[in-house]
């Protein structure tokens, strides 16, 4: 008679991934996905929105390589859904500490 092993399989440890992302409604957003290749929907944990980036970022694709830096305004961080999804971009180490410590300006 065959006996099942009491062990279950290793579980995978899904790591999260700091992104930023833009929508079709011009909205764009910084936090922290399991999941970055859903294109429908995007769950983010600790969400922050830009709502207004320095020149110095160089565009809103600088926010996932240096961070929203000088005076840029970024909101509090939510757990957050979002949809009608245009792009996203991976961060940077820097990115993400910049994003971490984003006070509103």
């Amino acid at each position: 008679m065959a006996t099942r092993s009491k062990s279950s399989p290793a579980r995978e440890r899904v790591k999260e991934r700091a992104v930023v992302v833009t929508t079709q409604h011009r909205g764009i957003f910084f936090g922290y996905t399991t999941d970055p290749d859903d294109a429908a929907v995007i769950h983010l944990r600790a969400g922050r929105n830009v709502l207004k980036w320095s020149g110095s970022c160089h565009g809103f694709m600088g926010l996932a390589n240096m961070g929203p830096v000088n005076d840029s305004r970024v909101g509090p961080p939510a757990d957050i859904a979002i949809r009608d999804i245009t792009s996203m971009a991976l961060c940077t180490d820097e990115a993400v500490k910049v994003w971490e410590s984003a006070p509103w300006r």
